[in-house]
């Protein structure tokens, strides 16, 4: 009998996956919170989930075989510029370093989440495999 990875992982590869992008974008935000004129941005979390719950298909990379993964998930469609907080101060900048760092922690213990939920799905696919 094969095992189906997209119902034996269900959501958490998704959740991974928008997870590392927003991190890039978070650490972005952090180098160039001195930039003139750039502005925060963030991804969407929420519409990035169920855009990859509608597809159930993931990550969009070359597929050589129908089994593969399909990335389109971590497009950027789900990166948007964010709402600032406080006033510009004159250069068009719009980033807030202390809410940066937040999110970026944030970002960073329920990237270490998502991680966890996938191992311990691996490990019970293993158990099952094994027959313990």
């Amino acid at each position: 009998m094969a095992i189906n990875f997209e119902n034996g992982l269900g959501i958490h590869q998704y959740s991974l996956g928008i997870r590392a992008q927003r991190a890039e974008v978070l650490s972005s935000n952090i180098a160039n919170s001195n930039t003139p004129g750039y502005k925060a941005r963030d991804v969407d979390f929420a519409s990035a989930m169920n855009s990859a719950r509608s597809h159930q298909q993931g990550l969009q990379m070359s597929q050589t075989t129908d089994k593969h993964f399909d990335l389109k998930a971590l497009s950027q469609e789900h990166v948007q510029f964010r709402v600032p907080n406080q006033p510009d101060t004159g250069d068009g900048n719009t980033v807030d370093s202390q809410q940066e760092q937040a999110a970026f922690m944030q970002n960073s213990l329920e990237y270490q989440m998502s991680l966890g939920f996938l191992e311990s799905k691996f490990s019970g696919m293993r158990k099952a495999i094994r027959g313990d």
